[in-house]
């Protein structure tokens, strides 16, 4: 190959990143979609069970202070508590590890 091919991107490659940053972007829609609260509350609750855990340093292996929150911001429990264990959140430290992480700008899906 010459110079002329230098730096070039194939065409199947260049499909194939768009095609997948394509796919990336509708995955992040359709989770944003379903939330079952606004994503700011969310971003409070990730907030309150930072501050919380952090003064209790131990994580009690349930939902309970997710639950806390909720009811102080008179959400219905169940759906959000729901949704935090379809996306890896059993309990109020795995909210944290596994579901904050995908509120991120950068989140791959």
């Amino acid at each position: 190959m010459g110079d002329a091919m230098k730096g070039c991107i194939p065409v199947e490659k260049s499909q194939n990143r768009r095609l997948k940053y394509e796919y990336r972007e509708e995955q992040k829609r359709a989770f944003f979609n379903s939330l079952p609260m606004p994503r700011e509350l969310f971003q409070q609750l990730f907030d309150f069970l930072d501050e919380k855990l952090v003064d209790e340093t131990v994580c009690s292996h349930n939902l309970l202070l997710s639950a806390e929150f909720l009811s102080s911001e008179n959400v219905m429990a169940e759906p959000v508590l729901s949704f935090l264990e379809e996306h890896g959140g059993y309990c109020d430290c795995e909210v944290l590890y596994n579901v904050e992480e995908k509120f991120r700008d950068d989140a791959i899906f």
